[in-house]
């Protein structure tokens, strides 16, 4: 009996399970692609000689409401893994929700943002700027619907008749590894790219 409950735990020699250590293996192998996309702006940034370049563009009141928004949503998946690890799982479902619609109030933040851009005549082709804004930004709100998904599927798979199942905390974790990460990536975009001029 505990050789059978020993297997179906997925531990490795760190103590870790493996679905768990894979998410942060990820998690780094996703590091050094923002980190090369933040390096790349970094590269390019004040090389633009044709506008609109930043000044005449960003809206730091905006972004810095979204960034809140999306901040916020750290918070509900926070409360959302406590709800899976302390068998809540009224607060786990709730608190996923809530992440999930936060979440959607970025991207609905950020198509906005490129819209309105684009309108002042910001696009991929104008410069070096619209380049790597474009790409660095629009990489990390795919990761935010990637995101948005993933924290969805658990929501109605948590509807089924025996929800998540007995590793309902660690599904919710593993996601909010995930989550966190998004949000720590998009502090660092935000720093760089809307308040060091």
């Amino acid at each position: 009996m505990a050789a059978a409950h020993a297997e179906t735990q997925h531990h490795t020699t760190t103590g870790i399970d493996n679905r768990k250590l894979l998410m942060w293996i990820f998690l780094a192998s996703e590091c050094l692609f923002f980190g090369s996309l933040i390096s790349t702006y970094l590269i390019f940034r004040g090389d633009s000689i044709v506008g609109p370049l930043p000044a005449d563009l960003l809206d730091i009141p905006l972004t810095s409401t979204s960034t809140f928004v999306l901040l916020m949503s750290s918070l509900t998946m926070v409360l959302a893994v406590f709800g899976a690890q302390h068998n809540r799982l009224g607060l786990m479902k709730g608190m996923l929700l809530a992440t999930i619609v936060l979440g959607l109030v970025f991207l609905g933040f950020q198509v906005y943002e490129f819209r309105h851009f684009a309108h002042l005549g910001l696009n991929l082709g104008t410069n070096q700027f619209g380049a790597s804004f474009y790409l660095l930004t629009g990489i990390h709100g795919t990761h935010v619907g990637v995101g948005v998904l993933y924290l969805a599927s658990l929501l109605v798979a948590s509807a089924r008749r025996n929800g998540l199942g007995k590793e309902a905390a660690l599904h919710v974790d593993i996601a909010g590894l995930y989550w966190h990460f998004v949000d720590i990536v998009w502090i660092v975009i935000f720093t760089l790219i809307y308040l060091i001029p």
